[in-house]
């Protein structure tokens, strides 16, 4: 068995890198041609060429499960249509025993889709994502049209709101302005700065222009009368150091799609989120959804297995690789529908990650078992079509 495990990876293996290769080349054609229009001046066709380049990991990422599954459909569909599947079984080898064998020749996929999520695909989009700021002036993700905002408490246990214009990495920001409030949620003061730097756990803001605000201001107005000191002060300071929970890191995680981002980054932007009350409902799934891709490639393999073992006589491979890509488009639309409604239903995350690869997996291995049990009344429909039929 050794041996066939072997011999069936190397098909697997191969069939597998021919349709990544063929996705991938496809994907990114269609991406450098979007990306022509913004070729000019400024972003010139090589700096395009190494944008496509640097996203090339997160599209062998997205595209890898669908890749394994119409792999494994095309080296299983060629086993059947030459019989060796056929010996294999005739040998005593059951369905549920090479199922079991796919899952091994699973393993070092895994073990590469993890290296490939965990260290070289969140380190091409955080290079991504700096070269398109300076180049592009801006990123695809996370910035509203008056830029981008964040939530932390401040020193004086009130709570301070950055609203930054302009990302330009290595933890350089301008357009900053911050809203520093008490704690009983008044208005204490607003900061307007041209530029600032994230290190070391503190903000320095230059060229900035401080709007300080008395606290009894709110009672001045209501007294409708004109107040004897003024109720705000207006100072301009050449640089200010603010303490932050904010880091260059926190700062890209804001931009990056969390699917794309590595565990330990996720874990740590998620507990600043609920450190500082916001909503960390999308970065929890994409970390269950990470946990869970491992799992997706087996799931990926299960589907395979019963199309793959389909004895068909004419015409079978082309029929079971449309089949396969079939169910790899169906099971990403099933991903994507879980990931819409779970977020708009509030369902667990883990459910709104595994419940799919859960469904997929069931059906297919119901689908095995069937195959090497049939069914009683399957059968017993069979004999009365034969006994029907005329001699």
């Amino acid at each position: 068995m050794r041996t066939a495990r072997r011999y069936i990876a190397r098909e697997i293996y191969r069939s597998t890198a021919v349709v990544l290769v063929a996705l991938v080349g496809l994907f990114m054609f269609f991406a450098l041609i979007e990306g022509l229009d913004k070729v000019g001046q400024r972003l010139t066709l090589l700096n395009l060429f190494y944008l496509q380049a640097l996203d090339l990991p997160n599209h062998l990422y997205e595209l890898l499960p669908i890749g394994l599954l119409i792999g494994a459909v095309l080296a299983l569909a060629g086993l059947a249509q030459r019989n060796e599947l056929t010996i294999l079984r005739a040998s005593g080898v059951s369905g549920m025993r090479l199922l079991g064998a796919l899952w091994l020749i699973t393993i070092p996929l895994v073990l590469g889709a993890f290296i490939l999520s965990e260290f070289i695909t969140p380190a091409a989009e955080l290079r991504g994502s700096e070269s398109r700021l300076a180049l592009l002036g801006r990123t695809d993700g996370g910035r509203l049209s008056s830029g981008y905002w964040f939530k932390e408490a401040d020193e004086q246990g009130g709570t301070r709101i950055i609203n930054i214009g302009q990302l330009t990495g290595q933890g350089r920001v301008d357009d900053v302005v911050l809203y520093e409030f008490a704690p009983d949620a008044t208005l204490r003061d607003v900061v307007q700065a041209a530029n600032g730097q994230f290190e070391q756990g503190r903000l320095v803001l230059r060229d900035l222009t401080e709007t300080r605000i008395h606290p009894q201001s709110a009672n001045a107005l209501a007294d409708a009368r004109i107040p004897d000191a003024p109720i705000s002060e207006l100072v301009h300071l050449d640089q200010r150091s603010v303490p932050t929970s904010l880091t260059p890191e926190r700062l890209i995680a804001r931009i990056l799609t969390p699917e794309r981002m590595a565990i330990s980054d996720l874990l740590d932007y998620i507990r600043y989120l609920k450190n500082n009350q916001l909503e960390a409902d999308r970065q929890e799934v994409a970390l269950w959804r990470k946990i869970a891709y491992p799992f997706t490639l087996l799931v990926m393999v299960t589907i395979a297995a019963p199309i793959g073992f389909m004895q068909t006589r004419r015409g079978g491979v082309g029929l079971k690789v449309f089949a396969g890509i079939i169910l790899g488009v169906g099971f990403f639309m099933l991903n994507q529908l879980a990931l819409n409604a779970g977020m708009l239903g509030d369902w667990p995350p883990w459910a709104t990650a595994l419940v799919p690869s859960l469904v997929g997996q069931a059906a297919a291995l119901l689908a095995l078992v069937g195959m090497e049990h049939r069914h009683p009344l399957s059968l017993w429909l069979r004999q009365r079509r034969l006994q029907r039929s005329p001699a």
